[in-house]
């Protein structure tokens, strides 16, 4: 009899783009080049291309809870991530499922700690590359509120961190500051990307836990105009957790693999598809 391999689940709650390039596509893509099976739970579809959102269509949050508790039932994620939510309602449904789940798991205790769940990386997704607003304004305080003290992990770009910390940044320092206080308000790591920052020579993120604090840097990729880069990496890092790394070193797997995905992007009629392959 073949001896089959036991592979970990990955768990994508995340937005359809039907250009392929970010979203759960682009998810489910680089949790099969590491190794990791993908499980989705479509919390919006959306019309898009790289160059723009034609139109975003909501899941009823009934549906996405569903969609999440089957995966759960018979599918247990190693490590979950959250990308486009767009809506407070999903963001709640969402966040509520994960705290009862919380509480069940704990027992008798009554403890609703998130140390009872799989890690869960948030990717807070406010606007995309060309602009589009895919949060609605209402969401950030439901956001702000009960999915990120559940998190593990945000994964902020400068203007996601610059709303979250409510200040500007416009320095590696900065970056730092910005980080340090995310941690402190919400209790949760902090990955703060720094690939728009100007007037430096390499694209470096701050990743800070209360403990640990990593500068990640990579050569900039010049000529190359990327979308989903954000998706790809939350997506490597919750891979990486699935697969039994902890959560700094899963940092640094993300930073490598997007890095290489950039470096390897191919071309798509007018556009670039980042280069997610195996190996």
């Amino acid at each position: 009899m073949i001896k089959r391999k036991q592979v970990p689940v990955a768990l994508s709650i995340a937005g359809s783009d039907s250009g392929g390039g970010a979203g759960i596509q682009a998810d489910l893509k680089t949790f099969a080049a590491l190794g990791v099976h993908g499980a989705s739970a479509i919390a919006c579809l959306t019309a898009q291309n790289p160059k723009r959102v034609w139109g975003i269509e909501v899941c009823p949050p009934k549906i996405l809870r569903q969609q999440i508790e089957a995966v759960f039932e018979e599918l247990p994620p190693c490590a979950v991530k959250t990308g486009m939510l767009f809506s407070a309602k999903n963001i709640s449904a969402i966040a509520d499922f994960l705290a009862e789940r919380g509480h069940r798991r704990a027992g008798s205790r009554g403890c609703p700690s998130h140390r009872n769940l799989p890690p869960l990386i948030v990717d807070p997704i406010l606007i995309s590359t060309s602009g589009a607003k895919l949060l609605e304004p209402a969401a950030i305080k439901t956001l702000r509120e009960k999915l990120l003290p559940l998190a593990t992990l945000v994964t902020p770009n400068l203007s996601e961190a610059e709303i979250l910390s409510g200040q500007k940044i416009s320095s590696i320092e900065a970056m730092r500051a910005a980080a340090k206080k995310i941690h402190s308000q919400f209790g949760c790591a902090v990955l703060a990307k720094g690939g728009h920052l100007r007037g430096v020579s390499e694209a470096a993120d701050i990743f800070f836990d209360g403990k640990t604090e990593l500068l990640l840097t990579a050569p900039f990729v010049r000529g190359i105009r990327t979308h989903g880069t954000g998706c790809v990496y939350s997506a490597a890092i919750c891979a990486a957790l699935a697969l039994g790394n902890n959560l700094p070193r899963a940092v640094q797997i993300g930073k490598e693999f997007v890095t290489r995905a950039i470096s390897e992007s191919y071309r798509i009629g007018n556009h670039f598809a980042l280069g997610i392959f195996q190996g």
